[in-house]
């Protein structure tokens, strides 16, 4: 089971990689693989094949919307800025951009600023 979580991972790490994303490390959270902006996490493994990242919660709803075959949430998230991501069926490019957009949530404004200037996406 770890084995196959770690798997999905590496994937989300590698991507999180090649975006650039200023401050990245890797932690976990929840006893779960998670990626880290400066000690917050912003993603993580749920279980072998979902993700969870950070969402505004206005976005979250209407990603659920617009594509429920990639977004979703359980009860435990109702609520909280943050939705699933199933891994087997999102693609490289739009994973690339939930990230990018989890890494935003929790940042800090001045380093966000920064990956902005920088023309990273």
């Amino acid at each position: 089971m770890m084995q196959e979580i770690d798997r999905g991972f590496e994937r989300v790490r590698r991507l999180a990689e090649a975006a650039g994303l200023p401050e990245l490390a890797v932690g976990t959270s929840y006893g779960t693989p998670a990626l880290l902006v400066k000690g917050k996490s912003f993603t993580r493994m749920k279980d072998t094949e979902t993700l969870v990242v950070m969402c505004a919660l206005e976005e979250k709803e209407m990603l659920m919307e617009l594509d429920p075959s990639l977004f979703f949430e359980t009860d435990h998230y109702k609520g909280w800025p943050a939705m699933l991501v199933r891994l087997a069926v999102i693609d490289d490019q739009a994973l690339t951009q939930r990230l990018i957009a989890a890494w935003r949530e929790k940042a800090p404004k001045r380093l966000a600023a920064q990956f902005d200037a920088t023309g990273s996406r």
